[in-house]
């Protein structure tokens, strides 16, 4: 009698056959869905690094940001001088903390967006020459912030989320129309337009789910390469600088010592205490440290807690737009004309005013003497409250 695996050998080889095939077949699947599907995008790709914004920053810093004076090298002002400052919308929910990108502003605006909640207008032009730098939870456009924004250049690059879009004096998706901004080739930068990959949401970078609003980021390089493909450089579609007719502040060195006000809180509205600001002076770094509903303000980017060299308490009539908006939410400031302002540096404050004599116009800040203000190199925050507001210190 032959064995049993003479007798079906040809079973036997039929079977090894088909579980031989279906072995190859599911390998080849699972390295198809497992392999790279062209260039993955990521936020910091490196792809994007060889776009040549990216410089070294070490040696002698001899070379003042015409923003706020901060000294940096040769190469970083080279690189900075052939484009044009960001303003970049950047929200402060408290879902949206930490954020991203603060610590590396040139310029930092804040004011209510609506129903006591803050927002931020970043403008980085300097500070973000030595690596990209992520940018985020961007938000939408408000008509102040417009006002702010057109002092860097008749056409800044403007970055934001939608925006305020109701019939009336809020309307700045309106207003970004009528200053010419608009249209494919624009200097503004809307994410309902440019899209993926220029912009991407991150539902989880705080480690847990937030909500929608909450999620949309891009980073300084994605941002410039594109207003370099819309023709945005240092140079206007026209050929024109954006700095042609901008204004620098005047600034000076740190003081040698310290002065005795070291401790700045207010609140924008009352009742809203997870936005209230303390500024708190450490006279060994000569800069002030933010809190913000009683915590460390932080940036998500490397863990630091925000700072400034400079502080500016601008006082502003406050006002309802009564749009039509839903809970009348859309909010006004009286940004053009003059007002009283806090000045604190050093640890010192001086008393003085703001002025601003048109949308297109710089603001300038005088003491009480009429005489301009000096900045302290480095970052300089620019808070703007109501008329009347508390500032304690």
């Amino acid at each position: 009698m032959k064995p049993f695996w003479q007798k079906n050998a040809l079973l036997i080889i039929f079977f090894l056959g088909i579980y031989l095939c279906s072995a190859g077949i599911s390998l080849a699947v699972f390295n198809y869905l497992n392999k790279p599907v062209g260039n993955v995008i990521t936020p910091l790709s490196e792809d994007q690094k060889k776009s040549g914004f990216i410089v070294n920053n070490e040696g002698p810093k001899t070379e003042a940001c015409p923003l706020n004076g901060k000294l940096f090298t040769k190469e970083e002002a080279a690189a900075w001088s052939k484009r044009s400052p960001l303003f970049v919308m950047i929200e402060n929910h408290e879902d949206a903390r930490p954020q991203s990108g603060l610590s590396s502003a040139d310029v930092v605006y804040e004011a209510v967006a609506e129903g006591g909640i803050s927002r931020f207008g970043i403008v980085f032009y300097c500070g973000v020459q030595a690596k990209d730098t992520i940018l985020g939870p961007i938000r939408s456009a408000r008509t102040y912030f417009l006002d702010w924004a057109s002092e860097y250049g008749a056409n800044p690059i403007y970055v934001h989320v939608g925006g305020a879009n109701s019939p009336g004096p809020a309307n700045a998706l309106g207003q970004i129309e009528d200053y010419g901004w608009g249209g494919a080739k624009g200097n503004d930068i809307n994410q309902f337009s440019a899209g993926f990959p220029t912009f991407w949401r991150d539902y989880e970078r705080l480690g847990r789910t937030v909500a929608t609003e909450h999620t949309m980021y891009s980073t300084t390089e994605k941002l410039w390469n594109l207003a370099k493909e819309r023709g945005w450089t240092n140079l206007n579609e026209d050929g024109e600088k954006w700095d042609a007719d901008f204004r620098p502040w005047k600034f000076a060195d740190a003081a040698d010592t310290a002065g005795e006000t070291t401790d700045i809180s207010f609140n924008f509205w009352d009742g809203y205490d997870a936005y209230l600001v303390d500024w708190k002076f450490d006279p060994a770094a000569k800069l002030y440290k933010r809190s913000n509903g009683g915590v460390e303000h932080i940036d998500n980017n490397n863990q630091e807690i925000l700072s400034t060299a400079n502080i500016v308490v601008q006082f502003e009539k406050e006002s309802r737009a009564n749009d039509g908006y839903e809970g009348n939410l859309h909010m006004l400031y009286g940004t053009i004309g003059t007002g009283k302002a806090l000045i604190f540096q050093n640890g010192e404050v001086t008393s003085g005013t703001w002025n601003k004599k048109s949308r297109l116009d710089r603001t300038a800040y005088y003491d009480d003497s009429g005489k301009e203000i000096s900045f302290v190199r480095g970052p300089i925050f620019i808070e703007t409250v109501a008329i009347g507001t508390d500032i304690n210190y």
